[in-house]
């Protein structure tokens, strides 16, 4: 059968999405065309040829994205079976449904897929939306080449930057994460030879670095560090990047040498924010002592973190907003911060369980099929115009130097509050902070 599997946004990477059930499929006997819409154009020749027209769902930019596309396959080519897969077609499966998508796959999609490719599939829907599976080496031979793809910047370095995940899902239930309500506290390991299989092939294509795109690479952190220590052995020099939780950096303290020796040149952790009571509400595991512990003892190992935020929530105040940039200062993370971090306003998806609290429904006007989420409004009208102004300034130069970012963020933030800002903290010199020149995060 002819199949094409389209990915409309995967953070600048190129889509393992698309490489690893391409393996899965050719496995099995069908053609596959994989179309990467970002970086290359939607045949219409393909779409007409398809069977199956597959989207790769990881997320809420790339589900609105894919709403479209969906729409324009469909005119093309009518009788094509439309399918969604990844974390966030089970989250819309109803509004993927009214733009003709027949099946919904999960994020555990490889097997689902091959099996609905398969004579009379398409009448049978998985019974089972988190099956264990035994991976196989994704084939990345037809995408667009690492070159045309995000890349690692260490101050005027630029890095080939690859992809790859050594588990999914996770094991955590944070109240406002998007993966709660599909894995609701499982995770799967992908086989340690198959990940360092799926990274030769990146560095033999050119990468110079790795992304493990796992939700948290610490779920399985023996796991974790095999995988990095034979990627030290085998790719010498070859940098990578991983996300951990803060409660994990904690806990797991005493291994985080091995990541530094190993060639970790960041650690993305979801800090959200500084005010224990809403991080309580987010049920994150750690508090905001808990992580200027971390940021001490990674900057005293020379391990560079890259914190991210959820800055405006329904409990979010003005004073409380200057206070986070007042402390992302004196913790000196002014560099390790996208700027992009400063406008991030909670989302609230299907199947939240951000609705649990009922102040959240207080403030909830509703499902909006059109954005993806549940609208809501901030009890403080101050605050949602606040946070309308930063995404405004940042979203306008999402590139711009960190500290000039942070310093308009920190004067319109202190003059909503009409709060006399304090002194900035110098910058403390040290050596450019490593980050990925794309740097949206949702």
């Amino acid at each position: 059968m002819n199949v094409v599997l389209i990915s409309t946004y995967d953070l600048g990477r190129q889509p393992f999405g698309l490489a690893s059930p391409a393996a899965f499929l050719r496995g099995a006997g069908h053609e596959v065309r994989p179309v990467d819409v970002t970086r290359e154009k939607l045949r219409e020749d393909d779409i007409r040829q398809a069977g199956v027209v597959a989207f790769y769902l990881p997320m809420h930019t790339a589900t609105r994205l894919a709403l479209p596309v969906m729409d324009r396959v469909r005119a093309l080519n009518p009788s094509a079976h439309l399918c969604a897969y990844g974390l966030y077609a089970p989250l819309n499966a109803d509004v993927l449904r009214e733009h003709g998508v027949h099946t919904i796959l999960g994020p555990e999609f490889e097997r689902a897929l091959v099996d609905l490719c398969s004579p009379g599939g398409f009448r049978v829907q998985p019974d089972d939306p988190l099956p264990r599976i035994t991976f196989v080496t994704p084939d990345r031979s037809d995408l667009p080449p690492l070159t045309r793809y995000a890349s690692l910047q260490i101050g005027d370095e630029r890095r080939v930057a690859g992809y790859t995940e050594a588990t999914r899902g996770c094991k955590h239930r944070c109240r406002h994460c998007p993966i709660v309500p599909v894995y609701d506290g499982r995770f799967r390991a992908v086989d340690a030879g198959v990940v360092l299989a799926d990274v030769r092939a990146q560095v033999a294509a050119g990468a110079q670095h790795i992304t493990f795109g796992d939700p948290d690479f610490f779920n399985g952190p023996t796991h974790a560090l095999r995988i990095v220590e034979a990627l030290a052995r085998e790719c010498p020099g070859v940098s990578y990047d991983v996300t951990i939780k803060v409660e994990h950096l904690k806990n797991h303290a005493a291994v985080l040498p091995r990541l530094r020796d190993t060639g970790c040149a960041f650690v993305t952790c979801a800090v959200e924010s500084f005010d224990d009571e809403v991080l309580e509400k987010l049920e994150k595991g750690h508090t905001h002592a808990d992580f200027a512990a971390v940021v001490e003892h990674c900057r005293a190992i020379g391990l560079t973190l890259s914190p991210t935020f959820v800055a405006f929530t329904p409990w979010t105040t003005l004073d409380g907003y200057a206070a986070m940039l007042q402390e992302i200062d004196r913790l000196h993370l002014v560099p390790a911060v996208a700027p992009i971090q400063y406008a991030i306003r909670l989302l609230i998806p299907q199947g939240s369980r951000m609705l649990e609290l009922p102040e959240v429904r207080r403030v909830v006007t509703g499902f909006n099929p059109a954005s993806l989420a549940h609208g809501w409004r901030h009890p403080d009208p101050r605050v949602d115009a606040l946070q309308q102004e930063i995404e405004r300034l940042v979203g306008s130069r999402l590139n711009a130097p960190r500290d000039e970012m942070f310093g308009r963020a920190w004067d319109l933030a202190h003059a909503a509050a009409a709060s006399v800002p304090p002194a900035r903290e110098p910058l403390v010199s040290r050596a450019a902070v490593p980050y990925l020149n794309e740097p949206w995060y949702c």
